[in-house]
């Protein structure tokens, strides 16, 4: 192999303004493998493992582990992988910016009630220890966040079905001037930013999540009009509205993460007015099959998940979970399919997924990523099985 366009170690740590150690560590540590390794051992690295290296430095100044940078940082030389990547990561350090932001406040506001009270505000002081612990949330929230974008970049490029998964979402859900709308599980508000230019005037929505990190960069970066738009962090198996307070209330790929799912659903149809729909997403066992089985064949003892999410809340048995809670549940597909013709969005959404596939990859995940490439070919089909459910009380 040529090396003249390669680092040496010893180059490559100088620039980076690291040391040589440092570059041996993350070698040993499967983090940052070198791009050549001579016969005799001599370690080399290209402009592409500055990319990874930029990452790994990133990750770690803001706390994370190694194990969770070897499970988040991959050498992909990909464009769109890497703008992604920089994206989250700028998430990432505004979060850490507001964190410090608020725990700054804190202690202010502590030395303040100190000097002029001459006591201890005990409550206020277990707040600031809440504060000071919130790094594993932050992190919780990166890779939810890297998830999410994985999925939705593989679907919006690759999707036959000319009409995208939520703009389609927003037309079963039959929004009128003057309604009110709760989404619970918002997620990254990819529902409404979608369809900004559709939003009649005069309704008022409340986009909700569990994870707080989702809602406030819900808020800050989905530029959404906050007079009609309302954040809220809650668990849906206890919603804080009055009974009928809705006429809208959706919950998309939402449920069947939901522990207590039939209290979920009592508890949406609690809060649904009269007359008023209920749109519930979720998908069958056919659904992304193939990319089960392309895994698989790489390595059997692959999983991509889990749990099986549709055996929870899915097309065979989602209807029965919500008839108890309302008059009519009607199941409306989504007609659509993937055709794929480029590895690298395809291997992202496998590294996205919630089961122990980086525990068989991350260590040939040069193989693993020549293995995909050559099974995509000129085109990969993937099969769709999702929809909603339509429900009115």
């Amino acid at each position: 192999m040529n090396t003249s366009d390669l680092y040496t170690s010893g180059t490559f740590a100088k620039m980076a303004h690291i040391s040589q150690r440092t570059v041996r560590y993350y070698d040993k540590q499967n983090i940052l493998k070198p791009t050549y390794v001579t016969p005799e051992g001599r370690r080399y690295y290209s402009d592409q493992d500055f990319v990874r290296l930029q990452q790994i430095l990133l990750l770690k100044y803001l706390g994370f582990s190694l194990e969770e940078i070897r499970s988040l940082t991959i050498a992909d030389q990909d464009e769109s992988f890497l703008v992604n990547s920089l994206e989250l990561q700028r998430k990432l350090v505004q979060d850490q910016i507001e964190q410090l932001q608020m725990v700054e406040q804190a202690i202010q506001n502590m030395s303040a009630e100190i000097q002029s009270d001459h006591e201890i505000n005990w409550s206020h002081m277990l707040e600031l220890i809440h504060l000071t612990n919130m790094e594993n949330r932050l992190q919780t929230q990166y890779q939810n966040s890297t998830n999410i974008s994985a999925r939705i970049r593989l679907h919006s490029m690759f999707s036959k079905n000319p009409v995208g998964w939520f703009p389609w979402v927003y037309q079963q859900c039959g929004i009128r001037s003057g309604m009110r709308i709760l989404e619970v599980g918002c997620g990254n508000g990819r529902l409404w930013t979608e369809n900004r230019s559709k939003l009649p005037e005069g309704i008022q929505v409340t986009l909700s999540d569990v994870s707080d990190g989702m809602i406030r960069d819900v808020r800050r970066d989905a530029g959404l009009d906050e007079s009609r738009f309302d954040y809220q962090h809650f668990d849906c198996a206890k919603v804080p509205f009055a009974d009928e307070t809705f006429d809208v209330v959706i919950a998309n790929h939402t449920l069947f993460y939901c522990e207590d799912i039939p209290k979920v659903c009592k508890e949406l149809g609690r809060v649904l007015k009269h007359g008023g729909r209920l749109v519930c997403g979720t998908y069958g066992p056919d659904h992304m099959k193939e990319i089960t089985d392309l895994v698989q064949s790489f390595d059997k003892r692959i999983t991509l998940s889990a749990d099986c999410l549709y055996a929870r809340f899915g097309r065979e048995n989602g209807a029965a979970l919500l008839a108890p809670y309302l008059t009519t549940v009607e199941w409306r597909p989504y007609e659509d399919a993937l055709e794929v013709d480029a590895a690298e969005p395809l291997i992202e959404y496998i590294l996205s997924c919630h089961g122990n596939q980086n525990q068989y990859i991350l260590d040939r995940y040069n193989k693993f990523r020549a293995f995909v490439t050559q099974r995509v070919g000129k085109s990969f089909h993937i099969t769709k099985d999702a929809g909603v459910f339509i429900g009115q009380k």
